[in-house]
């Protein structure tokens, strides 16, 4: 499946989420996706069903720690879900560079140049998001005094 088509599949409700904007999202929910063919020919042979449940774990956790983190209030916090997020997606390029044994040449390739391409976004967001504060807008406060009240402090309320 190509990524565009991919795209024309996605629920309206997860593209109207202003997460749908991150294209190292996409890119994680589009590789999850399609890891969940690779890692049902990786559980048809003993030797390689850990490899399976490693592989599409990681891969998984790729786009759910960028969702997780983009939820995040401070710029701090989401970086360490996007780190979360880089770091499972070099354990999705170890794991399917270690499945080139069982799936195919071109589908290893795919993925790897795939989940490189996802490293290397994440790579440059994560210390982005670390300098960034809090996203909304900073409310200015103004700080009364007590003669802006017109209240006579020296009265004794009833």
């Amino acid at each position: 499946m190509r990524y565009f088509e991919w795209q024309a599949g996605v629920p309206d409700e997860i593209k109207s989420d202003s997460l749908w904007k991150l294209e190292v999202y996409r890119l994680g929910l589009f590789v999850a996706d399609i890891a969940w063919q690779d890692a049902l020919v990786l559980n048809k042979t003993p030797l390689t069903r850990g490899l399976a449940d490693q592989l599409y774990r990681a891969v998984c956790s790729i786009s759910a720690n960028i969702a997780e983190g983009y939820s995040r209030s401070t710029g701090k916090d989401r970086a360490r879900f996007l780190e979360y997020s880089l770091g499972s997606a070099r354990e999705a390029r170890d794991w399917y560079f270690k499945s080139r044994h069982t799936l195919k040449e071109e589908v290893i390739k795919h993925r790897i140049d795939l989940l490189t391409q996802v490293i290397k976004m994440l790579s440059v967001l994560t210390p982005n998001q670390r300098q960034k504060g809090i996203r909304e807008e900073q409310a200015e406060y103004v700080i009364l005094q007590s003669s802006d009240f017109n209240i006579d402090l020296e009265t004794p309320l009833p």
